[in-house]
C-alpha cells in the first residue's frame, strides 16, 4: 500500500475521536467557548441525553461572517495572538472544538456583534458547509448539535443510557460553573430544568462559597473551611470540609487549574496525604481547589480533552497544597461538622410510660405500693374530673420497678453523688472551666455528659482520647525526644507470617522512636519489649498485627514522615479509653481540658466525630418553650 495523505474529512473525524467522546464533551468545549467571549448567561438545552439534540446559547461577543467562516475550520482560534504555547490566558486554544463536532453531526451556529446590523448563520453536515445566510438573533451565539456521531455510527454503541449521559452533561456543566460564580448557568434536558444557577454578586469568596453551597449542597458550606495560601507563582484558594464530613468516594474532590477544571492524580494525593493523621485511609474529604498558575509554570496542552495539566515544579504545588489544607485544618481543629437534627427526635410514637402493663401484681416492688399509700393518705378527697376517669390503675413501668443495681446495669449512668463532689461540681474554679464545659455524668460507660451555659455536650470517650494520645506521639516525634514508654514485665511474642515479620521489622527503628521497641524473636516470630507509656493495657498483640498489615500497603508512596503518621495513628486506636471503661468525674473532666488543649481535637484520627454539642436554645424548642 502506498502512503497517501487522509482526505480533510477523515482528518476532522480522526481529531473529533480525541476531543469528543460523548455529548457531555461537546458542552464542555462550546460553554468554555462561552465563558472565553465574555458571556454572562449561557443556556443549555438537551434532548435524548444529548446524543438527539444539544443547543447552547450565550450573550458574549458573538463572531462576524468573516470569523465565523474560519471558526469551523481546524486549527483556527483567536485566543493565541502571539503564537506561544506556554502563555494560554484562555480555555480554549487550540482551535478543534468546532471542526470536530461539526464532522461527527449536523451543526448549525447563528451568531451576531452587539453593533452588527443582523446575525449571520451557517450549516455543517457531517462536515460540509453550506454558504452563510443573514440570520436574526440578539447579541451572543447559539449552537445546535443535531444528531451526534451521526457520521461515526460506531461511536454511538459505546454511550450509555439517555439519563446516564445527561447526567454527565450535568455535571461537567456544575463544574465549569463552580469556577465561574459570576456567570448565570442553565441546563434543561427532556423539558425540565437540571440546572439553574444564577449569577453569584459580591466578591470572589463570598460569590465562589454561594456557587459551591448551591452545586456541593448546604451542609459542605456549613462544614467547610477556606484556604488562601501563595508562594512564588503558585496560589491556591477555595474550601475544604472539615474531616468529619466525607465520603465514601472522591467524586465530591473538585480541582481546577487556572479555572480549567482538571482529574490530576498528584493534586488528588496532595489530599488525601493532607488529611491523612485526621481521616481513615477508606473516607475522602470534599474540597472544591482553585489553583492558579503562572502559565509559563503550567502546560495545558498534555491531554486531548485538557483534563490533565503538568507541572513545571510539581513539588512546590504539592507542597503548597497539603501546608494550606494542613493549616486550614489546624485553624479549625476543634470545629465537629454537626449534622445532628434535633427535629428528628420529636416523633409522634414516643411510648406511654404510665400505661398499664400485664404483669402479676406481686412482681411490683413492696416499695411502690408503699408510695402510693402515702401518696393517697396526704392528698385531700376531692371529685376526680371527668377526664381522667376512664384512666387505669397506676401501674409503673418495667425500668422503674427494677432494682438499682438492675437499673445501673442497664442504663449504666454513672455521677458523683458525694456531697463533696457535688460541691465541687456546683462552683468549680472558674480556670478551669472551658470550651467544651464540665463533665456531669457517663452513661452506658462510653459517652460523656458535659454542661456549658448555653448548651449540652456529648462526648465519645474512645474518639476524643485516640485524638490525644496522636497528637502527643506527634509532638514527641517533632521535639525529636525519645517517647516515654514502659517496659512490659513479660515480653510478649508474637507469632507472624515470613511477610508480616520483615514489614514489621523493617520498620523497626521508625517504631523505636514513637516507644515500640521491637525485635526479632526467631524464625517465625517478634518480640515487644516496651510500649509507649500512653498506651499501657494496649493489645501488643493485635497493635502489631495491624501495624503489619498496614506496613504492607504502604509501597513506596509514602515519606518517613507519612509513615510515621500512620504509625502514630495506629497506635492511638490501640492505646486509647476503650468504650466500656468506666470514668469519674475528675477523669472526665481531665480528658475535656486535654481535648481542649489538643489539635485536631474535634474529630479522632478516623475523621468521626468526638463530641456533638446540642444548643440549649435548639432543645427548647423541642418542648415548646420558645
Amino acid at each position: 500500500m502506498t502512503i497517501r495523505i487522509l482526505p480533510d474529512n477523515l482528518i476532522n473525524q480522526i481529531a473529533a475521536g480525541e476531543v469528543i467522546e460523548r455529548p457531555a464533551s461537546v458542552i464542555k468545549e462550546l460553554v468554555e467557548n462561552a465563558i472565553d467571549a465574555g458571556a454572562e448567561t449561557i443556556e443549555v438545552t438537551l434532548a435524548g441525553g444529548g446524543k438527539n439534540l444539544i443547543i447552547v446559547s450565550d450573550d458574549g461577543k458573538g463572531m462576524s461572517k468573516d470569523e465565523l467562516t474560519l471558526a469551523v475550520e481546524r486549527h483556527a482560534t483567536s485566543k493565541l495572538p502571539d503564537d506561544d504555547l506556554f502563555n494560554i490566558k484562555h480555555l480554549g486554544f487550540r482551535g478543534e472544538a468546532l471542526p470536530s463536532i461539526a464532522a461527527v453531526s449536523r451543526m448549525v451556529i447563528t451568531t451576531r456583534q452587539a453593533d452588527a446590523e443582523n446575525g449571520w448563520k451557517l450549516e455543517i453536515n457531517g462536515g460540509r458547509k453550506s454558504e452563510i445566510m443573514p440570520a436574526a438573533l440578539s447579541k451572543g451565539t447559539r449552537i445546535e448539535v443535531h444528531d451526534l456521531f451521526y457520521a461515526t455510527p460506531a461511536r454511538l454503541k459505546f454511550l450509555k443510557a439517555d439519563s446516564a449521559e445527561a447526567a454527565q452533561c450535568v455535571d461537567i456543566l456544575n463544574r465549569i460553573a463552580m469556577a465561574n460564580p459570576h456567570v448565570s448557568f442553565y441546563l434543561t434536558s427532556e423539558g425540565r430544568r437540571r440546572v439553574s444557577l444564577n449569577a453569584c454578586q459580591g466578591e470572589l469568596f463570598d460569590a465562589r462559597l454561594k456557587r459551591l453551597s448551591e452545586v456541593m449542597g448546604k451542609e459542605f458550606a456549613e462544614n467547610s473551611i477556606l484556604i488562601d495560601a501563595s508562594r512564588e507563582h503558585i496560589q491556591i484558594s477555595g474550601y475544604v470540609s472539615l474531616p468529619t464530613l466525607n465520603k465514601a468516594n472522591s467524586l465530591s474532590q473538585y480541582l481546577f487549574v487556572n479555572s480549567r477544571p482538571v482529574r490530576d492524580k498528584l493534586l488528588l494525593g496532595a489530599i488525601k496525604g493532607a488529611y491523612q493523621d485526621v481521616l481513615a485511609s477508606n473516607r475522602y474529604p470534599l474540597c472544591a481547589l482553585f489553583i492558579d498558575v503562572d502559565p509559563a509554570y503550567v502546560d495545558v496542552n498534555v491531554h486531548p480533552a485538557k483534563a490533565e495539566v503538568r507541572f513545571y515544579d510539581s513539588g512546590a504545588v504539592r507542597g503548597l497544597l497539603v501546608g494550606s489544607i494542613r493549616h486550614g485544618l489546624s485553624l479549625g481543629d476543634k470545629a465537629v461538622a454537626n449534622t445532628l437534627d434535633l427535629s428528628a427526635f420529636v416523633h409522634d410514637n414516643i411510648p406511654d410510660f404510665a400505661a398499664p402493663e400485664t404483669v402479676p401484681p406481686a412482681s411490683v416492688p413492696e416499695r411502690m405500693s408503699l408510695s402510693e399509700e402515702v401518696y393517697e393518705m396526704k392528698m385531700p378527697a376531692s371529685p376526680v374530673p371527668p377526664t381522667f376517669k376512664t384512666l387505669p390503675p397506676f401501674s409503673a413501668p418495667r425500668h422503674y420497678r427494677d432494682t438499682l443495681p438492675e437499673l445501673e446495669r442497664l442504663y449504666s449512668v454513672r455521677t458523683e453523688e458525694t456531697e463533696k463532689s457535688a460541691q465541687a461540681l456546683s462552683s468549680p474554679p472558674a480556670d478551669e472551666i472551658g470550651p467544651l464545659g464540665l463533665a456531669k455524668a457517663q452513661f452506658h460507660d462510653t459517652y460523656i455528659i458535659s454542661q456549658t451555659p448555653d448548651s449540652i455536650i456529648i462526648i465519645d470517650q474512645h474518639a476524643a482520647h485516640e485524638r490525644i494520645v496522636m497528637e502527643r506521639l506527634k509532638t514527641a516525634l517533632a521535639s525529636e525526644h525519645k517517647v516515654v514508654t514502659q517496659m512490659l514485665l513479660i515480653p510478649e511474642i508474637i507469632d507472624l507470617s515470613a511477610a508480616e515479620k520483615e514489614h514489621i521489622l523493617s520498620q523497626a527503628e521508625n517504631l523505636e522512636k514513637l516507644g515500640l521497641v521491637v525485635e526479632e524473636f526467631g524464625p517465625g516470630a517478634v518480640i515487644v519489649r516496651e510500649i509507649p507509656a500512653l498506651i499501657s493495657g494496649a493489645d501488643v498483640r493485635r497493635l502489631i498485627m495491624d501495624l503489619a498489615a498496614e506496613i504492607a500497603e504502604w509501597g513506596g508512596e509514602f515519606s518517613l514522615t507519612d509513615k510515621l503518621h500512620h504509625i502514630c495513628a495506629t497506635i492511638a486506636c490501640h492505646g486509647s479509653v476503650r468504650a466500656g471503661r468506666r470514668l469519674n468525674i475528675d477523669e472526665m473532666n481531665r480528658l475535656l481540658r486535654d481535648m481542649e488543649k489538643t489539635e485536631h481535637s474535634g474529630q479522632c484520627n478516623h475523621g468521626r466525630p468526638t463530641y456533638v454539642e446540642l444548643k440549649l436554645s435548639d432543645i427548647e424548642k423541642l418542648f415548646s418553650r420558645r
